[in-house]
């Protein structure tokens, strides 16, 4: 029988967006139990929160110094972190509980530098501690299956990508300070290097890497500010070209009028090629050289049963991102508790996205801000 683990959270107060999608993601599958929590830099919020989500005061702490100190002494600590704070504070946070001996889970981008997303990745390697990261579509079911018909060969070597992320919030506003909430997506002081790259270019990267296995060799970006020219990017146009020779186009957006969140991705390959999208999550358009194209759902018998055996409602029935984001949750947590237990994990455990994962992430930040800042030039990764 399932123990179920217990964990706190950083971040993430009940006027949070993002805070509470993670909560009702762990909560889909209720392996894990939030008992703690530093959910506001204003402990008043964090105690308004702590009431409402019935966690018991003692465990309701002033800053996450203090919970994560709190926690390691405690005969009963918390399995794993949950932190949901704006990108400055993750390198911070996740060091401390990294050092204090908790796993975690971190919010995307993982850090603001690539040196500090490296440390942590060492700080969890030299602790022994699981360490995932909130890249949140990797966990939607024909996205799995569409990387299997890849590793199989179905579409033969992959020859070029097309991917895009695009949204049009911040087209909507004269931004800077009329939009509390998100303002601070294109403050560099809390942001880091970017916004729309970091915020939504890096899902787009993620999942072409979680789908084909493909490196980046070069690439070459150029980062726009349309909206506040002073501050952050809020569209952007990248190439790339892949270890294989492979080449791809991936255009993110924050300014796309029309747009609410279009996540697009297309691989195509010498014998095939294999397109998603994920506002039609439960779909794959299959097509093969001299075929006609197949649209797959993922309720077909085709669908292999290791993919189908992670289904929360039948294949009939839409997927939606709550559900794809319990998904790398549960991954996550199967792994923690199995290792808890002092069982070895094997690699198939460790199968939602990574620090290593983040790590690439800051990665593909750097350099995109690299080219744009030399002029839209090339640049090796």
């Amino acid at each position: 029988m399932f123990k179920r683990l217990t964990y706190g959270m950083v971040g993430g107060s009940k006027d949070s967006q993002i805070g509470i999608v993670h909560r009702k993601a762990i909560n889909l599958h209720g392996k894990a139990e939030l008992v703690c929590g530093s959910f506001s830099r204003n402990f008043k919020n964090t105690l308004a929160t702590g009431k409402e989500l019935k966690i018991d005061e003692k465990r309701l702490y002033r800053n996450y110094e203090e919970m994560a100190e709190e926690e390691s002494k405690r005969p009963d600590k918390i399995d794993f972190v949950s932190i949901v704070t704006p990108n400055s504070s993750h390198y911070e946070v996740a060091k401390k509980f990294l050092e204090s001996g908790i796993n975690v889970m971190c919010e995307k981008p993982l850090t603001i530098t690539l040196k500090e997303a490296e440390e942590l990745k060492h700080l969890a390697r030299r602790n022994n501690l699981l360490f995932a990261v909130a890249y949140t579509y990797t966990g939607y079911s024909m996205l799995r299956y569409a990387r299997e018909l890849i590793k199989r060969g179905e579409i033969g070597e992959v020859r070029f990508i097309n991917g895009r992320y695009i949204s049009e919030w911040m087209a909507k506003v004269p931004f800077a300070g009329k939009n509390a909430r998100h303002e601070w997506r294109s403050d560099p002081k809390v942001s880091g290097l970017s916004n729309c790259v970091a915020d939504i270019g890096v899902h787009v990267d993620n999942v072409v890497s979680f789908l084909t296995g493909l490196k980046i060799k070069t690439l070459i970006a150029r980062m726009d500010k349309f909206v506040e020219p002073d501050r952050l990017d809020d569209n952007a146009s990248i190439l790339i070209n892949y270890d294989n020779g492979a080449e791809g186009i991936y255009w993110t957006s924050q300014i796309a009028v029309g747009h609410e969140n279009t996540l697009d991705i297309g691989i195509y390959g010498a014998k095939g090629s294999i397109e998603w999208s994920q506002e039609h999550a439960n779909y794959l358009k299959i097509s093969k050289v001299n075929h006609p194209f197949i649209t797959l759902s993922r309720g077909s018998e085709k669908v292999d049963d290791f993919i189908k055996n992670d289904y929360v409602t039948p294949g009939g029935h839409q997927e939606g991102y709550v559900e794809a984001f319990a998904r790398v949750y549960d991954k996550f947590i199967n792994a923690i508790a199995k290792k808890k237990k002092g069982e070895l994990l094997e690699q198939r455990d460790l199968d939602f996205p990574t620090v290593e994962d983040g790590v690439e992430g800051m990665r593909f930040i750097e350099k995109c801000v690299e080219s744009t800042e030399k002029g839209a030039s090339w640049v090796e990764f």
